[in-house]
């Protein structure tokens, strides 16, 4: 599939239907899983399913026209971005900056938590962490944006950014160190 995807990357051009109907067949699986990962344990009063995140998320992707997919790791870093500001954008429309107020959770496994229980993070508290780390570290912060996000593995994260898996495992090591004392003093 990876093979086939590249391929087809390579040859699609926004606006082609004929090739984005094929894309998303390929990628949809994929998508979904990433969207169960974020969404897996959410309260029956959630708006927002895999399925319709998937798909706001594939519309975007293939909305954009100044991008290049320079194959599946790359794509799979931009449909990280993409989910990542529709679960933002989600949160923040359903009113949930107020502070205090009942704000939208995600839940993400051991990618932050170190411990093997599932963790609930607040999708905002989330975003502010990273917008900080980003401020701090950028390719840190784009590290723990796929790996949280895409679920990518070290190999792909370093494929997508164009570092050496090393250079990955520790800015990822860094990211979530930093990223749980940052969170932990929100909960």
């Amino acid at each position: 599939m990876s093979h086939d995807l590249t391929g087809l990357l390579e040859h699609w051009k926004p606006g082609d239907a004929t090739v984005a109907d094929r894309l998303f067949l390929l990628v949809y699986d994929e998508l979904r899983r990433m969207a169960r990962q974020r969404l897996g344990n959410e309260p029956p009063s959630m708006t927002l399913e895999p399925t319709g995140l998937v798909h706001e998320v594939f519309l975007r992707l293939v909305d954009q026209t100044r991008v290049s997919y320079e194959g599946r790791a790359h794509f799979l870093a931009v449909a990280a971005t993409m989910m990542r500001r529709v679960l933002v954008e989600h949160a923040r429309a359903r009113g949930r900056l107020k502070r205090g107020g009942d704000r939208e959770r995600i839940t993400l496994h051991d990618a932050i938590a170190p411990a093997p229980e599932i963790r609930e993070l607040d999708v905002l508290a989330l975003e502010e962490a990273l917008t900080e780390l980003a401020g701090l570290d950028a390719r840190e912060a784009q590290v723990a944006e796929l790996r949280i996000f895409a679920g990518l593995t070290i190999d792909e994260v370093a494929a997508a950014i164009g570092i050496a898996p090393r250079t990955v495992d520790e800015d990822w090591a860094t990211a979530k160190a930093w990223l749980q004392r940052r969170l932990g003093s929100l909960q």
